[in-house]
């Protein structure tokens, strides 16, 4: 009696586990741009935030600069050599700065300063998936704490 597998056993579940990975890819994929969405997010809140504890804790003003363009956030203050940038991961791109400039005046580039003792303007970042999974971090101008706000689609 001999043992083993035929060709056309060995067929049937290569195609089986090529339709199972076929069923579940798209939704894999949709997870990673979620996680990714979600990531890019606290990365937003916690620059925010470093911000903001730059400017209080040692008493300087600190300047926070958003490119669309570069799809980055950098971070400077008045002390020599500091500077920090912030870079958004693949698949997770700056839709909006808030507010929004008047039609026809949007700025590649836009420069929020924070002052210790002061309050934060009202400032936002929307972010966004290709596929169109958004989510915006605003920072609250009474408290000055960042949070992530869900932005359900139309």
């Amino acid at each position: 009696m001999q043992r083993g597998i035929t060709l056309v056993e060995l067929v049937v579940v290569m195609v089986i586990l090529g339709l199972l990975a076929g069923i579940t890819f798209p939704s894999v994929a949709s997870g990673l741009d979620s996680l990714r969405l979600s990531t890019a997010g606290n990365s937003l809140v916690g620059f925010f935030n470093a911000a903001l504890n730059r400017a209080e804790r040692r008493q300087q003003a600190v300047e926070i600069t958003i490119s669309k363009a570069d799809n980055t956030l950098s971070l400077r203050s008045v002390e020599p050599g500091f500077s920090k940038t912030l870079e958004l991961p693949d698949g997770v791109v700056i839709r909006a700065v808030l507010p929004e400039w008047p039609q026809g005046e949007e700025q590649a580039v836009r420069h929020i300063l924070v002052y210790p003792g002061g309050a934060l303007p009202r400032c936002g970042v929307e972010i966004a998936t290709r596929k169109g999974e958004r989510r915006i971090v605003r920072v609250d101008p009474i408290t000055g704490v960042p949070r992530i706000e869900r932005v359900e689609a139309p």
